[in-house]
């Protein structure tokens, strides 16, 4: 089977699974698949895929991986206990081929928050693997094995760029999950510390890596449906953040309604308490001066704050990146995809994302259009108002 382990995930669910536990345990959510490569049939595995999810939810967590959380800093204890009696319902998810567009599949994951967050990132892989097993029946992996020895090449390259490290952020668009394992412990034997480390809990147990993670957009989105009023959902989001890891876990996702609403929001206060940002939709460049613009306004200075960048990088972007703003901030790069789905087949753009909290629709108006996902065009056009976002 695909996912052997509730820990084959990457680390934001479990930082934000302790917040939803302490805060929000009341909650309902709905999220929605959707496969944004056009042509992509995937209704003819809707069979395997459920298999696959009967397993995943027979799934446990065993003594040892709720160790490894244990030992977590910012994980509490009260949040393992829970994690030692969890796992996931499939009465919560179903998997059906689509009716109104041919050839597609509809993932409905529906329940309590608490219940159903795990589903995500294992759900995709799942999908992904599945699709690339009955398409790509003797996958090459030399041709794979060919392009990560280049992009290795591009990291060592110059001396400069000895302190340009990436993360391994691809877990949920892999190509499966005997590749990704292959990629990681090929770049850790060769990049040594130029491997930042990983998003996946489970490989960052196995082979002694950093997991990495703080938060991700379905958090801040069910904030508006859970905080005092819509206006102030990203600033009660980054407080009851705040309020949950004192500190810890310091790095803002900036793009759920767009840069100028963060930053409208990011005031001194989150400039100050808040180690750094991570960018995922938009000019990365544009996006990194306009940051250290603002935390230069706010009395800031931005060489102690980090920026992470992780919106479809490959590597000559990264570089281009650590060129442009190395030495003005800390820089850390998540690549995903790239690393783990490229070996010339096209990856699948899936994503599953949450449409609605406590029965109301919740959105993200990223500075990426594509990436936007809602229903319901009436609340989209109220976001927009509310947080003064052009119409597109």
């Amino acid at each position: 089977m695909i996912i052997n382990s509730l820990l084959d995930t990457d680390l934001y669910k479990f930082t934000m699974m302790q917040v939803v536990l302490h805060h929000f345990p009341a909650a309902e959510v709905e999220y929605r698949f959707r496969c944004r490569t056009p042509g992509v049939e995937l209704a003819p595995y809707v069979d395997e895929i459920r298999a696959e999810i009967t397993h995943l939810c027979a799934l446990r967590f065993t003594a040892s991986e709720l160790s490894y959380l244990r030992r977590m800093r910012f994980i509490k204890s009260d949040f393992v206990d829970f994690l030692a009696l969890f796992h996931l319902n499939e009465k919560c998810i179903s998997v059906t081929p689509s009716r109104e567009r041919a050839g597609e599949i509809e993932i409905v994951i529906t329940g309590p928050w608490l219940h159903t967050i795990l589903f995500e990132i294992p759900v995709l892989a799942i999908v992904n693997e599945v699709y690339f097993r009955n398409t790509q029946r003797e996958p090459d992996y030399r041709e794979g094995r060919e392009r990560l020895e280049g992009k290795m090449a591009l990291l060592g390259a110059s001396p400069e760029y000895a302190d340009c490290k990436i993360a391994d952020y691809g877990t949920r668009r892999r190509f499966s999950q005997q590749w990704h394992e292959e990629v990681l412990l090929t770049l850790k034997a060769r990049l040594g510390s130029q491997l930042a480390g990983s998003s996946n809990v489970l490989y960052a147990m196995r082979h002694d890596l950093t997991p990495l993670g703080t938060m991700a957009h379905e958090y801040l989105q069910a904030c508006q449906g859970l905080g005092p009023r819509l206006r102030d959902s990203q600033i009660f989001g980054l407080e009851m953040w705040a309020k949950e890891y004192r500190g810890d876990l310091g790095i803002a996702l900036s793009d759920v309604y767009g840069m100028k609403a963060f930053l409208n929001d990011f005031d001194m206060y989150f400039c100050k308490l808040f180690d750094g940002a991570r960018h995922d939709s938009g000019d990365p460049f544009e996006w990194g001066e306009r940051l250290l613009k603002h935390y230069e306004d706010n009395r800031c200075d931005p060489r102690t704050k980090i920026m992470v960048f992780s919106d479809a990088l490959d590597i000559p972007k990264v570089l281009q990146l650590y060129e442009r703003f190395r030495g003005r901030c800390r820089l850390a790069f998540g690549v995903g995809t790239n690393l783990t789905n490229d070996l010339g087949y096209q990856p699948l753009q899936v994503v599953i994302k949450m449409v609605r909290c406590n029965g109301q629709p919740v959105a993200k108006l990223s500075d990426s259009p594509g990436k936007n996902m809602c229903d319901d065009k009436a609340y989209l056009a109220y976001l927009r108002q509310v947080f003064e976002i052009p119409s597109e």
